[in-house]
């Protein structure tokens, strides 16, 4: 489902909308809907990022462990670094 709404650019960003559209193939509607998805998409996340940084969670030292263990276990298990899946 789509809705028409009326929107006001700056004259310099419109231009530039519509030449990204263009370049990409694309009418100004669907680069326009693209474009807005993916800023939605980047506060959502950046929003659960900051709120895993307030719980004081460290998920990227925990992958790392998570990967050193995988690494112990393929050195005791195959004797030597992880096999290619």
């Amino acid at each position: 489902m789509t809705a028409k709404v009326t929107l006001s650019f700056a004259d310099e960003t419109i231009a530039d909308a519509r030449r990204f559209a263009k370049q990409e193939g694309l009418s100004l509607s669907a680069w326009m809907d693209q474009a807005a998805r993916e800023k939605a998409l980047r506060e959502v996340f950046a929003a659960h990022a900051a709120a895993v940084g307030r719980a004081g969670l460290d998920l990227e030292s925990a992958s790392l462990a998570d990967a050193q263990e995988v690494g112990m276990v393929d050195d005791l298990l195959f004797g030597g670094p992880p096999r290619a899946a």
